[in-house]
């Protein structure tokens, strides 16, 4: 071996030593573990059958759970918003600390928890009660000291959580003036602009007025009131005087199965809205959605202004004053043999925009058009005549007493495109060479 060679390899054992010895010296060292936060409280959120809510300066909050529903017992009986209690029920079910502070401290003093700030009781299955308290404020502001009653130690939590529990019984209560279940409606009544008229529905669920005679509704109408009496929630309390002294806009009750809502609302002169409801007690500030719903609506407007039901739903006959077209997969066949399936697409078009742009209490005039379409899986008939009166057309759907007043224009449409029907031609082949 060569000298230079030798003096290599013994560099390299050199090295090799010395990483050795440094390991042997110094050990690795294991990365240590985070361990988990602490719980202050850990029990099952169904558990959970009770809670009391107090704080110095103001009277306790008692929540119950009967059935699986939340009421709020003191300092008065009344509906409890069933979000706004399962908010807290799930912060206390799973309480995290962010630090344990003292096992066993000698005072509770320099925490706050001599006299806390909050003291949250939970009552579980079986009647045992867990409470919670909640005391000062860290010194960063950030955390708060936390402690069972049950038990000695001490924590911080973040100061979020007092704020979560700090609630009032405004926070806690149903603010739903009309807390009807929306799959169980079964009847809607409402007095604004005129006579009062009701909504029923018939046998296929749909709803139908029904007062102060049967008469088929516009579905789109009926549920966004429905919506806004579902929606309507309490502002602020209001003096019976305001309500008193407003204007009447009009009452809607509504029925479902555990029985009728009634809610009244009255305008003020500077459009301020107040409400009673039959399933609260006071007077309400209400947001305008449902005033304006109910202002000035009588049974008209809620009243299904379209001549035909198909929508949609393209009809598969159509007969035009004894004219019949019938629709054979992708064909339309007429009295004269295959026509163009655009030119009878042009007529179901204008059919279905038909439109009453008022109603009449009976037909005038003399018979200009009938019509018969055929619809839907079931083959929905449906037959209407128009009647022409001077400028002036009405129309009646077959069995119903309604006049629908239509628009002069909308009816010209319909006869243009009644006259555009035209043979089907194939189309032509191209004999050209490429």
């Amino acid at each position: 071996m060569r000298p230079t060679g030798l003096m290599a390899a013994t560099g390299v054992l050199v090295v090799l030593g010395g990483t050795v010895w440094y390991f042997n010296k110094h050990p690795k060292v294991e990365t240590p573990t985070t361990p988990p936060a602490p719980k202050v409280v850990s029990m099952p959120e169904d558990q959970i059958e009770g809670l009391r809510i107090a704080k110095p300066g103001s009277d306790p909050i008692v929540l119950k759970k009967i059935a699986d529903k939340w009421f709020i017992a003191e300092p008065k009986q009344m509906a409890a918003d069933q979000d706004a209690v399962k908010t807290i029920t799930s912060s206390l079910s799973s309480l995290s600390s962010d630090r344990l502070i003292d096992d066993h401290p000698a005072s509770l003093t320099d925490f706050g928890l001599t006299t806390p700030t909050e003291e949250v009781d939970i009552t579980k299955k079986g009647g045992s009660v867990e409470k919670l308290l909640l005391g000062s404020d860290t010194p960063s502001g950030s955390d708060t000291y936390a402690k069972l009653e049950s038990k000695p130690a001490v924590y911080t939590v973040v100061s979020s959580t007092k704020s979560s529990f700090d609630k009032t019984v405004n926070d806690l209560r149903d603010k739903r003036l009309m807390p009807f279940n929306s799959d169980k409606v079964t009847a809607v009544t409402v007095t604004s602009k005129g006579p009062a008229f009701s909504f029923g529905k018939n046998a296929q669920g749909e709803w139908q007025i029904v007062k102060p005679s049967p008469m088929r509704s516009d579905p789109t109408q009926v549920d966004d009131l429905l919506r806004k009496l579902k929606d309507s929630k309490m502002d602020t309390e209001a003096k019976p005087a305001d309500f008193a002294g407003a204007t009447n806009v009009g009452t809607a009750t509504v029925t479902d199965s555990s029985g009728p809502f009634t809610i009244t609302v009255h305008q003020a002169k500077d459009k301020t809205y107040y409400a009673r409801s039959s399933a609260v007690e006071g007077f309400y500030k209400l947001a305008g959605d449902l005033g304006d719903g109910l202002k000035d609506k009588d049974v008209d407007s809620f009243r299904n202004k379209k001549l035909f039901d198909f929508g949609f739903n393209d009809p598969s006959k159509v007969d035009l004053n004894g004219a019949v077209y019938q629709k054979s997969g992708d064909k339309w066949n007429g009295p004269s043999g295959q026509v163009d399936s655009g030119s009878i697409q042009s007529v179901i078009d204008k059919l279905r925009d038909l439109s009453a742009t008022k109603f009449a209490d009976r037909m005038a005039g003399a018979q200009a058009l009938a019509l018969t379409v055929t619809s839907g899986d079931k083959n929905k008939f449906e037959k209407v005549v128009i009647n022409k009166a001077g400028d002036a057309y009405d129309a009646q759907r077959d069995g119903e007493p309604s006049v629908y007043v239509l628009d002069s224009k909308t009816f010209d449409d319909l006869q243009k495109a009644i006259s555009g029907i035209k043979p089907y031609q194939a189309p032509k082949t191209d004999t050209k060479k490429k």
